[in-house]
């Protein structure tokens, strides 16, 4: 028996075929309207489209992403072929991995690894190949690296890097905003003791070497070598990574930089942290001025020469080359550029600056000295003013400029209300390094220090709100030194005079509090030569002299402030309020505080202003804070002595011809 659908479509085709209207449906009612096009008195209609014009699932996925403009670097510079003609984006991509190739080559064979463009995951026939033709040579030659192709993932965006790490790198998880949180193994901070620089005939004479300095050397040979290991290791992998960036907003200057690395975590976090080029900049992008190879996952040869551990960093600056083993630290790529910058920039009588900057709505410009503590991240970071930068800076004729392209904060502790700016940063696209999450929600607990107490965060500097783009500025009108001093004897503000400038500058002090686990309550002093002494290559003196000499070429203004202790030491005082430090730094930024009046103090001869709107007047001057008159004297004499101390390794070199400039500095000193 046949159904009673089965029914109504006979009847249905029955009354078509007898000329009855087919919009007459059963028992009177009106038939819905199924086919497509102008509806007549229908009720609704199909509003599907065509079929996809794919034939299997992997022609529909290619269809899901549209092809990006071509971005590959051209040799000398241009777009145009040997014909006079546009390249072809293949031409473009055979250009690209030449280039590379010649970057990863090693010195023992003829030529470098044969390459192909893309993920080895993604089996494509559009895959640009490139190797170089071999002539005949010796069998011996031949190793397995020669007859495989090394996949290079060039230049890849945060979303491609994201899915790189969260496939292929164990660790590496997207947070509850968004950012990709990862380890970096061991290794959760710098090297310094493992960090070496090659010693040639010019190096030799121009780098800062011996006791204080921290150029550590080794030799061409022994650089050779390790290169050696690195290039093979990263050779050896099915794909690496390699970014082509720029330091140094100020165009006339900037620096061509390539990182080769096997992380997607090292790409993404020099993604940030350099300067982010243009497709129509990578076109023009040529050979780099600047390459590091970052194996970091592989070890150092310890019988080596020169190696003290599984761990190198090793700078060669003659081949303008940098080779990282042993150690997955992001944070030695960002500073070993930075330490090539403080020799490449002063060869242009460009000073570089291990500081803040921000920028006022006059175009007034502050530069922030501090050591960790210090306060400069928070002091730097107003909203009333524009930040250029947070760490790494060039002052030269065209004014400041910023050398990278973003910011490295430390995560520890941090909380929405004290740094608002740093925790809204922390999204899409933002490295987390070695932090702890929930493992359900993957809420970051910032204040676990289960990993390491080194958790940072890297970002794009476009992250911070009031970030000013380009990050270059006018000249400086103030300099900013800080120093958090637990002893308690230097003054919340003091203006110096060039000489006193130099000689803080090159001392770099700052005071640090014992653990109070083990019942130690005397503060230690810390000093760092231009406050960043593990980056710089020159002697401090020369940078000293250099800030000098900008300073009093375009009219800027020194400042001593203490954001440490007051009333007493570390201990018996209490910290100085931070809304005191920030109407001093106010008064600096207003030009106010240059009228005030001053008077010195004994011993370090600071000038010390009478008054400061906003802040106690009694407070000014720190014998005013001590009850014990005795204990401050000696607690004074006590610091004199240690700053004293530190410039012991300073004062026999000499500036220019003679000794009158360091002299000089030397006098500025405590006397006592």
């Amino acid at each position: 028996m046949s159904s009673n659908g089965e029914a109504a479509a006979a009847a249905m085709y029955g009354a078509v075929a007898n000329g009855v209207s087919a919009d007459a449906g059963r028992n009177g009612l009106r038939k819905i309207a199924t086919t497509k096009g102008k509806r007549q008195n229908g009720i609704c209609h199909d509003d599907s489209g065509p079929p996809v014009s794919a034939r299997t699932i992997d022609e529909l996925h290619s269809l899901q992403k549209r092809r990006s403009a071509p971005s590959t670097p051209i040799k000398g510079g241009g777009a145009q072929g040997f014909g006079g003609g546009a390249l072809s984006e293949a031409d473009r991509h055979k250009q690209q991995l030449q280039s590379i190739s010649a970057s990863l080559a090693s010195f023992t064979r003829e030529s470098g690894p044969k390459l192909v463009k893309g993920d080895p995951a993604r089996k494509s026939s559009s895959q640009v190949h490139h190797h170089h033709h071999h002539h005949v040579v010796p069998t011996i030659t031949v190793s397995d690296s020669s007859l495989k192709f090394t996949h290079v993932l060039y230049n890849l965006s945060p979303a491609e890097l994201y899915e790189q790490a969260i496939k292929y790198e164990k660790g590496s998880f997207i947070t509850s905003t968004g950012a990709l949180a990862t380890l970096s193994g061991a290794k959760t901070g710098r090297s310094p003791r493992d960090k070496r620089v090659v010693r040639d005939e010019t190096t030799e004479n121009e780098l800062w070497w011996g006791k204080g300095s921290p150029n550590i050397e080794m030799d061409e040979h022994t650089f050779m070598v390790n290169r050696e290991r690195a290039v093979d290791y990263l050779n050896s992998l099915e794909k690496v990574f390699v970014n082509d960036q720029f330091l140094n907003w100020d165009p006339e200057n900037r620096i061509k930089v390539r990182i080769v690395s096997a992380r997607a975590y090292h790409s993404l976090f020099m993604h940030n942290m350099c300067i982010r080029p243009t497709p129509e900049e990578l076109e023009d992008f040529g050979t780099p001025d600047f390459t590091i190879y970052n194996a970091g996952q592989f070890p150092c040869n310890r019988y080596t020469h020169y190696m003290t551990s599984s761990t190198s960093i090793d700078v060669n600056l003659a081949r303008k080359e940098m080779v990282i083993l042993g150690t997955q630290y992001a944070g030695e790529m960002k500073k070993g550029l930075f330490s090539v910058m403080h020799y490449l920039m002063p060869k242009r009588q460009i000073l570089s600056l291990h500081s803040g900057c921000n920028m006022g709505k006059d175009g007034d410009v502050a530069l922030f000295f501090g050591l960790s503590g210090t306060g400069k991240t928070t002091l730097s970071t107003d909203q009333n003013r524009y930040l250029i930068g947070d760490d790494e800076h060039c002052w030269s004729e065209n004014g400041v400029s910023n050398i990278e392209g973003g910011c490295y904060a430390k995560c520890i502790d941090l909380l929405r209300e004290k740094e608002p700016d740093i925790w809204n940063a922390i999204k899409f696209g933002t490295v987390l390094e070695n932090v702890v999450f929930d493992e359900h929600t993957r809420e970051v607990e910032y204040s676990d220090k289960s990993v390491t107490e080194n958790t940072r965060a890297a970002y794009p500097i476009e992250y911070i709100p009031n970030a000013k783009l380009p990050c270059v500025g006018p000249h400086p009108k103030n300099v900013i030194l800080l120093a958090c001093d637990a002893f308690g004897v230097l003054p919340p503000v003091s203006k110096l005079n060039l000489a006193q400038t130099m000689y803080h500058f090159i001392s770099g002090y700052t005071a640090l509090v014992a653990g109070t686990e083990d019942g130690i309550k005397e503060p230690t002093a810390t000093f760092s030569a231009c406050f960043g002494a593990a980056f710089i290559m020159l002697h401090p003196t020369k940078y000293a002299a250099m800030l000098a000499e900008k300073m009093q070429k375009h009219g800027a203004t020194a400042w001593l402030v203490n954001t440490g202790w007051s009333g007493g030491s570390y201990g018996s005082g209490s910290r100085i309020k931070l809304k005191y430090t920030r109407k001093i730094i106010d008064a600096i930024h207003s030009g106010s505080l240059l009228n005030a009046s001053y008077q010195p103090t004994e011993v370090f001869g600071l000038q010390i202003p009478t008054d400061v709107d906003g802040v106690p007047s009694e407070i000014l001057d720190p014998v005013n804070t001590w009850s014990d008159k005795a204990a401050y004297k000696d607690t004074l004499l006590k610091l004199a002595g240690l700053f004293k101390k530190n410039f012991e390794v300073f004062a026999s070199y000499k500036i220019g011809s003679d000794s009158k400039l360091t002299d000089e500095i030397l006098a500025a000193g405590p006397i006592f």
